[in-house]
C-alpha cells in the first residue's frame, strides 16, 4: 500500500511483521481471541476496555504527550506538538525524549499517521480531551470554537468589537477570528496590556486548573471586562471556563505545567560493603524461616477458628503475634506468606479452624535455602496483600488475616519492578524508599492515581468549595482537575459581589497550589504496594540493610529471562546457602536449669529438646530452660526418665548438671500416680492418702470431686479440665484409656486435609510467548488476505454486500473447486463451520473427491479438508491477488 494512511487498520496494514508483534506482545488483551484481519484488530485496539488497559501502562512523559495531543488540533503536526510540549521557548530534554514517546504511542496504536499528521485513537482522546463533565489532566478547558457553540450571533459580534476585531457576516468567521487574536503571541499581549490587575489575577488563579468558575447575576466590573472579550465564555447557567487558546498563550505555549520527559533519580544513594549486605540477608532469611516454623509449631495440634466471613479473628491475630513476639501486622505478612506457600489452610470442617497443611511437613524436612526458596517463590508471585490486613473494605468492614478481599492483582508487577530498580543499583547500593516510590509513580501514573489503578472516571463537576484546587498536568492529577470545577470564590482585589468561582477558598486566599505533573496521592496503592514490597524483602532477606542481596539480585534477575518464579527462587537459593548457618548437633546444659543452642539444631534434636524444655530466648544462640511443666510435657509424649537422661547425656557437650537430673527424677516419680479417665470424669490412685490430700484442699474445690472408693474420685468436669486443674495444684496426673493404659500425647497430629496454595489473581491477560505471537501474526496477515484479496465478479442474481460471504449453487460451487484443481488457481470460499460460525478463507484446492475438497489453506497457512455441503460459495481470485 503506498500514500498516506486513512485509517488506523491501512497503517497496521503497513507494519512489519516486527511491528505487529510488538504491538500484540504490549498489549496482550488484542489476542484474545485472535482477530481475524487487521481491520478486527484496529477495530479491537480502538475499544474502549482496551484503549484505558494501554493507557494506564504508560509512563508520565509518554502519557503527557497523549494529553498534549488530546488538547491540540487532529490532526498534529509533529512541530506543534513539540512546542505544546516545550512551550515558546523550548526544552532540549522534552525535545530529546519526544520522539521516544511518540513512537511508543505509534508502537501501541495509540496515535497513527505520519509525523505531519499524527492522529490520536478516537477512543484515547475522548478519554483525555477536556469537557465540563471531565476537564483534561493538562487543566486546559475547551476551544473557543467548543466552549461558544450555541451562543448567539449577536453576542459574537459583541465579543469581537470588544475584542478590536471587525465584525464579520456570521458566527463562523467571527469565531475563527476570536481564536486567532488568542493564538496571537502580540496581538494577546496587547490585549492583556489593557486589562485591569483584577482581572489578570483572576487569569492567573484559572490558568493551570481547573479552568472552570462561577459568576453572580452582577459581575464585577474586572470579571465583566474578562466576559465582554471573550476571555471567560460562558460554561452553563451560572458557570464560565477559560478558553484553551487563552490558557496557552498565559502558560507560554506549554500544556503542562511541569512536562517530566526524565524518571526521577534514585537517590541519594548509601554505599555498604555488598558482603555485609549479603549476611544481614542471610542472617533475617534464617529469622524468616525460624519465624515460620515458630508459626507451624504453634498451630501443631490445630490453630484458630475461622470466621463466618472468613479469614482470623482480631483476637486470635494478637495473640498469633504474641506467640511470634512480633506486631499484629508483621503476624499478618508471616500468615499470609505461609498461606500462599501453602503451609497453612483451613480444614473445611464443620467446625471450621486453621492449622498446619501436609506439605507443611515436607517443607520442614528440606534443607534451609530450598525452605526459603519456597517461601521467596509464594511471595514473589502472591497477590494477597498482608499491608491490608486491618484496613475496611469499600463497604467500611476491617479485612481479615487470612481472608478474602485482600488480593490486589498489581502486587507481582509492583515487587518485580521495585526489586528491578534495586537490581539496577551497584551491589551494595541502597536507596530511601521515596525514590523508589517516585519512580513507580513516573513509570505508572494513572495506576498510581486510583486504588484500582483505573483511569479516572469523568467527575461531575459538583464538589464542595474549593474542593479541586489545582490540577497537575499529568494523568495522576486528573481527579484534581475533574474535581476542580468547584466553587470557591476567587476574588481579586475588591471582588465584591462579582467574584469568580474557580478552584480557590471563598475566604479569598488561593488554596492549595497545584501538585506537580500527575502527582498521585501519597497514599496510593502502587505506593503502599512498594513501600510493603521493601518491607517485606527485609524480613525475606532479600534485601540487607536496604540493598539487594546477591541472592536477592539473582532471584529478579532470573524472574527477568521469562522463568517461573519457583526456577528464578531455586538459582536464587543456591547462592544463599552457603551464607546461612550450619546445624549443630549438640546443646551446652547448664546448671540454672538451662541449655544453650550455640547454633541451629538438626530437625530431630530441634523438635525432641523443644518437648523437653521451653524456648526462653532466640537469637544467635537459643536459650532453653527446664521446668516440671516442661518435663512433665516430655512424659506424656512417652519418654522414660531414663530415656531422657539419655538423650541430655548424648547430646550435651557439658555433663548433666545435678538440678536438672534430680528434677527430671523428681517429676518422673510423681508422674503418673494419679490416672485421669472418663466417667463423666474420674481420678484413681493406689495411695488414698494422696486422694484424701486432694479432697482437702481448697484449690479442688471448683473440680467437684467425691469418692467413690479409696482409690477412687469421681469428677464433675471434663477429662482435660481435670487434668490441667490437677497440675495447676502441683501434681503430675496422667490421662489413661477406657482400658487403663496411660494416653501417650504426642505433638504434630492434627494437620487438614491436602491444599493446594491460593491461585495469584491475574493483571490482565497473560503475556503472549514468542510461539503465540508469530502464529498470531501469520493469522491476521492471512485473514487479512482473504478479506482484502480482489475476487473477480460472481454471477449472482443481485449483487452481495460488502463482507458478505459469497453465494453459489452446489453445482458452481464443485465446478469451480474442480477448475481450480486443473489450472492450480486460489478462490475465495465462504464456509461454515460445525458450530454454526461463518468465515471466509482464501484457498488453493489439491483435490476434490467424495464431497470433500482438500485445500492449502493461506488464512490458517496449513493444508485442510473441507466438507463441500459447508462452503456456502466460492469466487476466483484476480490473478495479481495471492
Amino acid at each position: 500500500m503506498t500514500g498516506t494512511p486513512r485509517t488506523l487498520a491501512e497503517e497496521l496494514r503497513t507494519r512489519t511483521d516486527r511491528g505487529l508483534v510488538g504491538l500484540l506482545r504490549a498489549r496482550p488483551d488484542l489476542l484474545n481471541p485472535v482477530p481475524g484481519d487487521v481491520t478486527q484488530l484496529a477495530t479491537r485496539a480502538g475499544t474502549r476496555a482496551s484503549v484505558v488497559r494501554a493507557v494506564e501502562r504508560l509512563d508520565r512523559f509518554v502519557l503527557q504527550t497523549a494529553e498534549a495531543l488530546a488538547v491540540a488540533p487532529d490532526p498534529c503536526p509533529y512541530d506543534t506538538l513539540g512546542a505544546l510540549m516545550g512551550g515558546d521557548t523550548g526544552d532540549a530534554a522534552v525535545a530529546a525524549e519526544l520522539p521516544r514517546a511518540v513512537a511508543e504511542l505509534r508502537a501501541q496504536a495509540l496515535v497513527w499517521g505520519p509525523d505531519d499528521r499524527l492522529r490520536l485513537v478516537r477512543t484515547a482522546r475522548e478519554l483525555l480531551s477536556p469537557s465540563a463533565a471531565h476537564p483534561s489532566p493538562t487543566g486546559l478547558g475547551p476551544t473557543v470554537a467548543e466552549a461558544a457553540a450555541g451562543m448567539s450571533p449577536g453576542r459574537l459580534q459583541e465579543i469581537i468589537a470588544a475584542a478590536g476585531l471587525p465584525a464579520t457576516h456570521d458566527p463562523v468567521t467571527a469565531v475563527a477570528a476570536l481564536s486567532a487574536l488568542f493564538s496571537d503571541r502580540a496581538r494577546m499581549a496587547a490585549l492583556l496590556d489593557t486589562a485591569p490587575a483584577e482581572s489578570v489575577a483572576v487569569l492567573d488563579k484559572l490558568l493551570w486548573g481547573p479552568p472552570y468558575g462561577g459568576v453572580t447575576d452582577r459581575p464585577a466590573p474586572h470579571l465583566q471586562w474578562l466576559l465582554d472579550r471573550g476571555l471567560l465564555l460562558p460554561a452553563g447557567a451560572r458557570n464560565v471556563v477559560l478558553p484553551r487558546e487563552a490558557a496557552l498563550h498565559l502558560r507560554a505555549g506549554r500544556a503542562h505545567r511541569t512536562p517530566e520527559p526524565v524518571p526521577p533519580a534514585l537517590s541519594p544513594v548509601t554505599e555498604r560493603d555488598p558482603q555485609l549486605v549479603d549476611n544481614a540477608a542471610a542472617s533475617q532469611a534464617f529469622t524468616a524461616l525460624a519465624t515460620v516454623e515458630e508459626l507451624l509449631k504453634e498451630w501443631d495440634l490445630g490453630g484458630p477458628g475461622v470466621l463466618r466471613a472468613g479469614g482470623m479473628s482480631v483476637r486470635d491475630l494478637k495473640r498469633t503475634a504474641t506467640a511470634l513476639d512480633t506486631t499484629e501486622q508483621l503476624a499478618a505478612f508471616w500468615l499470609e506468606l505461609a498461606y500462599g506457600a501453602g503451609l497453612i489452610a483451613s480444614d473445611g470442617e464443620a467446625d471450621e479452624r486453621f492449622a498446619a497443611t501436609p506439605a507443611a511437613e515436607e517443607w520442614l524436612q528440606l534443607p534451609d535455602h530450598e525452605r526459603w526458596a519456597v517461601l521467596a517463590a509464594a511471595w514473589l508471585s502472591a497477590t494477597r496483600t498482608a499491608g491490608l490486613v486491618g484496613s475496611a473494605d469499600a463497604k467500611g468492614r476491617a479485612l481479615a488475616a487470612l481472608g478474602p478481599h485482600l488480593d490486589r492483582s498489581p502486587a507481582p508487577e509492583v515487587r518485580r519492578r521495585a526489586l528491578a530498580l534495586l537490581a539496577g543499583l551497584p551491589p551494595g547500593t541502597a536507596v530511601p524508599a521515596a525514590a523508589v516510590r517516585s519512580r513507580l509513580q513516573w513509570e505508572r501514573p494513572l495506576r498510581s492515581a486510583g486504588a484500582a489503578g483505573q483511569v479516572p472516571a469523568p467527575a461531575t463537576g459538583r464538589t464542595p468549595a474549593g474542593a479541586g484546587a489545582g490540577a497537575g498536568a499529568g494523568a495522576g492529577a486528573a481527579t484534581g482537575a475533574a474535581t476542580g470545577a468547584a466553587t470557591g470564590a476567587a476574588t481579586g482585589a475588591g471582588a465584591g459581589a462579582g467574584a469568580v468561582e474557580g478552584g480557590v477558598p471563598s475566604s479569598g486566599p488561593a488554596g492549595p497550589a497545584p501538585g506537580p505533573a500527575g502527582s498521585a496521592p501519597a497514599d496510593d496503592l502502587r505506593s503502599r504496594l512498594a513501600q510493603w514490597t521493601l518491607t517485606e524483602a527485609e524480613l525475606l532477606g532479600v534485601t540487607g540493610r536496604g540493598a539487594l542481596s546477591t541472592h536477592g539480585r539473582a532471584l529478579i534477575d532470573a524472574t527477568s529471562a521469562d522463568t517461573t518464579s519457583q526456577s528464578a527462587a531455586a538459582s536464587s537459593a543456591a547462592l544463599l546457602a552457603p551464607l546461612l548457618p550450619e546445624p549443630v548437633d549438640h546443646v551446652l546444659l547448664q546448671a540454672d536449669l538451662t541449655a544453650v543452642a550455640p547454633g541451629p539444631l538438626h530437625r530431630p534434636l530441634a523438635d525432641a529438646l523443644g518437648v523437653l524444655a521451653d524456648i526462653e530466648s532466640k537469637g544467635g544462640a537459643t536459650v532453653y530452660r527446664f521446668t516440671p511443666a516442661s518435663v512433665r510435657r516430655a512424659l506424656d509424649a512417652g519418654r522414660s526418665a531414663v530415656e531422657l537422661q539419655e538423650f541430655l547425656t548424648a547430646h550435651s557437650r557439658t555433663p548433666v548438671p545435678q538440678p536438672l537430673a534430680y528434677l527430671i527424677d523428681d517429676v518422673a516419680r510423681k508422674h503418673g500416680r494419679l490416672r485421669v479417665g472418663v466417667a463423666t470424669a474420674y481420678v484413681r490412685c493406689d495411695d488414698d492418702a494422696l486422694l484424701s490430700e486432694i479432697l482437702a484442699d481448697r484449690r479442688a474445690a471448683t473440680l467437684r470431686l467425691r469418692r467413690l472408693a479409696p482409690t477412687v474420685l469421681a469428677a464433675q468436669t471434663a477429662p482435660d479440665q481435670l487434668l490441667d486443674g490437677l497440675r495447676a495444684m502441683g501434681y503430675a496426673p496422667a490421662a489413661e484409656s477406657t482400658a487403663g493404659d496411660v494416653l501417650i500425647a504426642r505433638a504434630d497430629t492434627y494437620r487438614t486435609p491436602p491444599r493446594t496454595a491460593p491461585t495469584p489473581v491475574p493483571d490482565g491477560p497473560p503475556a503472549p510467548d514468542a510461539t503465540l505471537l508469530t502464529a498470531a501474526v501469520r493469522a491476521i496477515r492471512a485473514g487479512d488476505l482473504a478479506a482484502t484479496a480482489e475476487r473477480k465478479p460472481v454471477r449472482a442474481p443481485a449483487p452481495a454486500a460488502p463482507g458478505a460471504l459469497p453465494r453459489t449453487t452446489s453445482a458452481e460451487t464443485l465446478a469451480t473447486m474442480q477448475a481450480a484443481v486443473l489450472t492450480h488457481s486460489a478462490l475465495w470460499i465462504g464456509y461454515v463451520n460445525a458450530d454454526g460460525a461463518a468465515s471466509q478463507r482464501v484457498i488453493a484446492p489439491v483435490r476434490v473427491e467424495g464431497g470433500f475438497v482438500t485445500a492449502y489453506d493461506h488464512t490458517s497457512d496449513e493444508v485442510r479438508t473441507y466438507p463441500l455441503h459447508r462452503i456456502t460459495g466460492v469466487a476466483e481470485l484476480a490473478d495479481d491477488s495471492v
